[in-house]
């Protein structure tokens, strides 16, 4: 089975509590620490078995492999993929049947990950994510005072748009965001913009 690494929870000696987004589900199994055991970290795609005892609720982790990626080393990369991989576990650590929604959408940015701008990349993964859950505000109707938003649009938490002088916030370019919801593109986001919406996603998915 393959998975990414969402959460690592350090137990006794050394142990962890890891939680997966396998290509079905959620999973969450304990890893006794152990000389011989590969090193995992958060944000890794693994390929392991799950062991189940009549001892412990959770399953065992065994015979893990690390399937890298080429930037896995690259200090800026890695960090912001961990800052991205980690928002997924609070959004989804309720539900255990999540189809392959989830996983795939990791892969297909994880394969991008070296060759293209990692924030950009983190904000076009969410607009598709907020589209598969049905959250993605396409009508600009103000969050705050529900009143159309004709121009000077700004977003909050979850993409929710509302004027800038409600939000008091920077705001965004109507060309450029109608671009990102329409195609799943930042082309037309500036930097400063991409800055802003990155600070969003951190807020949670």
């Amino acid at each position: 089975m393959q998975g990414f690494i969402i959460k690592l929870s350090r137990v006794k000696d050394e142990d962890l509590i890891v939680t997966i987004i396998s290509e079905e589900n959620l999973t969450t199994l304990y890893r006794f620490y152990g000389a011989r055991h590969s090193p995992i970290n958060l944000g890794f795609k693994i390929d392991y078995e799950g062991e189940t005892s009549l001892k412990s609720t959770i399953p065992r982790m065994r015979d893990v492999i690390h399937l890298g990626f080429p930037w896995i080393g690259e200090y800026d990369r890695i960090r912001i993929w961990q800052q991205f991989i980690a928002l997924f576990h609070p959004h989804l650590q309720h539900s255990e049947e999540i189809g392959s929604f989830y996983y795939d959408l990791l892969e297909s940015t994880a394969q991008k990950w070296k060759t293209q701008n990692p924030k950009r990349l983190a904000i076009e993964a969410y607009v598709r994510l907020l589209e598969h859950e049905g959250r993605l505000h396409r009508e600009m109707n103000c969050f705050f005072c529900d009143q159309p938003i004709e121009n000077n649009i700004s977003l909050i938490r979850s993409f929710l748009p509302a004027h800038k002088e409600c939000s008091h916030t920077l705001p965004i370019n109507q060309a450029g965001l109608s671009w990102l919801y329409e195609n799943y593109s930042t082309l037309f986001l500036d930097d400063i913009e991409i800055e802003r919406l990155w600070y969003i996603v951190n807020e949670g998915l």
